[in-house]
């Protein structure tokens, strides 16, 4: 049995660490494009997003209070549904959930150090740092658990810096107020187009996430006490820090810029209030927050290979549930096989990258994944 290393505040971190990095800095143009520039529709979808998952995650934590095996929905599915059910969901996690995230989210952390450094975000470039910042983040994680947690919680402490900055001067210095009454003038209209409802896409991207702290829930402490309680004030915490931002950085730019700038809104709203200086600074605390959400899923992921193979759900079980003393039980060929896929990954959305295809690779994942809660749950 593997040692009991995370406490609460790592639980609720790496869950907050995971969903709040990427999404909401690269998906708030998307939501307004897709709400017709209606920023106060766009809030409310959030909220029905958020109100969703905090009750999908009080039906977790129904689950989680019952068991902790190795494994977190997995074992779920063995244990409420059947071991075929869970193998599948096991596999598909394997090779079609995590590894597209985690190349994702490695790309999109090159793509902001290209920007820091004024090199050029090109697929190639991007790529191959997100690459290289994938090793060091595995081998963080792989030689000292206790690392990989300290720096959950440390990340996830940066990452609020520039959404409550971003946030608190857009509701001083922006327009919010004005935009807020003229989108509320409008709702009627806006409500009657269908185009709104597939906001939802991206803001699943930014919510996803939540979940994932189950895969380590054999390894939190009193994890049938503290994984619950995670799960629900983690989302809480993400919604306030979302509707914050995504007010702050529409009302200090404008809907019209975030929508044509997309990704650089950011840096452009910093650069507005702190300056050029303080706008890198911004851009490095944005780049901390996205390697929060990166280290989050490799923490998790390196322990879904054991999770299967110590159901012998996959070839090799025997050696890929093997844990290393000097490492502190950590699972190295476990971790060694996700990082393989992970990286598999990142070549492939290279790929689509390079080909100029619309959106990247986790997008497809995520939906499904989301479609299989259903039956789990």
């Amino acid at each position: 049995m593997q040692e009991k290393r995370y406490g609460l505040l790592t639980a609720i971190t790496m869950i907050t660490g995971i969903v709040i990095g990427s999404g909401i800095f690269f998906k708030s143009d998307d939501v307004l494009r897709y709400t017709n520039g209606n920023m106060l529709l766009g809030i409310i979808v959030f909220l029905i997003a958020a109100i969703a998952i905090v009750f999908g995650s009080l039906t977790i934590s129904q689950l989680a209070s019952r068991t902790d095996e190795p494994g977190g929905l997995i074992s779920y599915a063995e244990k409420f549904v059947n071991k075929r059910t869970a193998g599948a969901i096991g596999w598909f996690q394997l090779t079609m959930y995590f590894a597209p995230l985690v190349g994702v989210i490695s790309w999109v952390t090159g793509l902001y150090i290209c920007q820091l450094f004024g090199i050029e975000s090109s697929p190639k470039n991007s790529s191959l740092i997100g690459f290289i910042l994938l090793c060091l983040i595995f081998l963080l994680n792989i030689l000292s658990a206790r690392l990989g947690g300290t720096f959950q919680n440390i990340s996830m402490i940066v990452k609020l810096i520039p959404l409550i900055l971003i946030a608190l001067a857009g509701l001083f210095f922006g327009q919010a107020p004005e935009i807020i009454s003229k989108d509320a003038s409008v709702m009627k209209e806006a409500i009657t187009s269908p185009g709104w409802v597939a906001a939802f896409a991206p803001i699943a991207f930014s919510f996803d996430g939540w979940s994932i702290s189950t895969t380590i829930c054999h390894e939190i402490k009193n994890s049938k006490r503290n994984l619950p309680l995670a799960l629900i004030f983690a989302p809480l915490i993400v919604l306030l820090c979302y509707v914050l931002y995504f007010v702050g950085i529409t009302s200090l730019v404008s809907v019209d810029t975030v929508m044509q700038q997309g990704n650089e809104s950011t840096y452009l709203a910093a650069t507005k209030v702190f300056g050029s200086i303080g706008a890198r600074l911004i851009l490095v605390f944005v780049i901390i927050s996205v390697l929060g959400t990166l280290n989050g899923l490799v923490l998790a992921y390196i322990q879904l290979p054991y999770s299967l193979a110590y159901r012998g759900m996959l070839p090799c079980s025997n050696t890929l549930k093997k844990q290393s003393e000097k490492l502190h039980g950590i699972p190295t060929n476990s971790a060694i096989l996700a990082f393989v896929l992970s990286s598999i990954w990142i070549l492939i959305n290279y790929l689509t990258q390079n080909a100029n295809m619309i959106g990247d690779v986790s997008e497809v994942p995520i939906c499904l994944c989301l479609s299989y809660y259903i039956l789990q749950l």
